[in-house]
């Protein structure tokens, strides 16, 4: 028999969070799990939320590109300052962004199939600690193309050179 797979602490840290959670609130009478349903059944696109400065289009560089030889990927970008985040215990999540484009005001909200974090989600300046959308993107179990797990812990730079 095979030893069962190791957590590192982090991962083991976010999943008892969510863990514990998840039971409360289905504890509590809060949420249906048989209730969720996604709405992602039947679209013929991928949806990537992409949180990056505005300098890179990435709308450009994935145009054309396709997933699995047949899901058309659609990109949203925003800033870290620019998205709120919603998870419920049910599992079900929504991103709201809130972004200038072109001088007019854009608000989108939306269910991303998967991120991708080219900003950093911590910094000492002043409301420049982003760290609780990665823990809610985390809780939420949207993928992402470097662990959300790794950004989390590269907020802290000392854990990083160590």
């Amino acid at each position: 028999q095979p030893p069962p797979p190791q957590q590192s602490a982090g991962s083991s840290f976010f999943s008892s969070l969510s863990n514990a959670v998840k039971q409360t609130a289905a504890s509590a009478g809060l949420v249906d799990a048989s209730a969720a349903v996604s709405a992602a059944v039947g679209r013929k696109f991928k949806l990537l939320l992409v949180i990056d400065e505005p300098h890179t289009d990435w709308a450009k560089a994935f145009r054309g590109k396709k997933v699995h030889g047949e899901y058309d990927i659609k990109v949203e970008q925003a800033e870290f300052s620019e998205i709120n985040l919603i998870a419920h215990a049910d599992g079900n999540y929504a991103v709201d962004i809130q972004v200038i484009r072109n001088g007019t005001k854009v608000v989108r909200s939306f269910r991303p199939d998967f991120v991708l974090v080219r900003q950093h989600s911590y910094s000492m300046a002043e409301n420049e600690d982003f760290r609780n959308l990665i823990i809610g993107m985390q809780y939420a179990g949207i993928p992402s193309v470097n662990s959300l797990e790794s950004i989390y812990n590269f907020c802290d730079k000392p854990w990083v050179v160590s």
